[in-house]
């Protein structure tokens, strides 16, 4: 079963300390051809993430739409048997947003402490906790990615640096588990036959697909942003150029309107029962 969408959103995310992050960008289209839209938040500010989870249920209920955000949904399972071997946590999805969740009193849904306290050692920060390479487990769907030649991605437990994805990925974490109880997440849940859906994006994905070069997703001028529309079979962008965050988030939320009717993205034939509860999937990794 193929799902049908009225409205297409992608969220590029941010894990960043604070209440407001000049690194979320929304942005939504319709079915057509229109170039989406960025979507400012409701204060006027930037957004912050307890802004975008209470825009998302809001919207969710107005009409059947995809929202894909670009985090991990989980940390991997498979390759060492448990999300934090060692330590007393869940080991299914959904239950461990709600023990992240529990685990965490940062502002606005962070999730830093987790990481920083809770967890210490499972996390990389830097030279003093080891060698990199022994944190680098991944996801079989990230796995799989690489294998294709999409490029290694980063894995949650790594920490430091301007590309890590763990602090947003597990702020994200926290609010997969708030916004599940109105929204179903794919592919711990199965996709609708009508109404909304979250699932998980590489922006990557859609610049590669949209024929930005490997290594050369992000878009800086008018003409690399339009052109990548224009292969998604959309409209130009007009007004001013956005930033990296604002462009992700247009060209993937074209990409995913462009790709969403494909039934082979929702039945890759890696995906498995247990990596559905466990680890998830990346839309478009197939």
């Amino acid at each position: 079963m193929t799902p049908r969408f009225e409205r297409f959103v992608a969220i590029d995310w941010s894990g960043a300390k604070g209440d407001r992050h000049k690194g979320i960008a929304v942005a939504s289209c319709e079915p057509g051809k229109a170039a989406p839209a960025l979507v400012a938040s409701p204060s006027g500010r930037h957004w912050s993430r307890t802004e975008v989870a209470d825009w998302l249920v809001a919207t969710a209920r107005s009409r059947p739409t995809l929202f894909g955000f670009d985090f991990s949904f989980a940390p991997p399972l498979i390759e060492r048997g448990g999300y934090l071997p060692g330590d007393d946590v869940p080991d299914d999805a959904p239950a461990f947003w709600a023990y992240v969740d529990a685990r965490c009193d940062d502002a606005d849904l962070g999730a830093a402490s987790f990481l920083e306290t809770a967890h210490r050692r499972h996390f990389y920060f830097g030279k003093a906790d080891g060698v990199k390479s022994d944190f680098m487990h991944l996801r079989r769907c990230e796995a799989r990615y690489n294998a294709q030649g999409g490029g290694k991605p980063s894995t949650v437990y790594d920490a430091i640096g301007a590309a890590q994805v763990a602090k947003a990925s597990f702020a994200g974490m926290r609010l997969l588990h708030r916004a599940r109880a109105h929204v179903p997440v794919w592919p711990f849940d199965p996709a609708p036959e009508d109404g909304s859906l979250i699932v998980e994006i590489y922006t990557s994905i859609a610049a590669r697909d949209a024929g930005r070069p490997k290594g050369r997703s992000k878009m800086r001028d008018a003409t690399a942003l339009n052109d990548a529309l224009s292969s998604l079979g959309a409209m130009p962008h007009f007004g001013p150029m956005p930033d990296d965050h604002g462009a992700d988030a247009i060209l993937t939320a074209a990409w995913m309107r462009h790709r969403s009717g494909e039934a082979s993205l929702w039945s890759p034939d890696a995906l498995n029962p247990l990596i559905a509860r466990t680890e998830g999937w990346t839309f478009g990794v197939i």
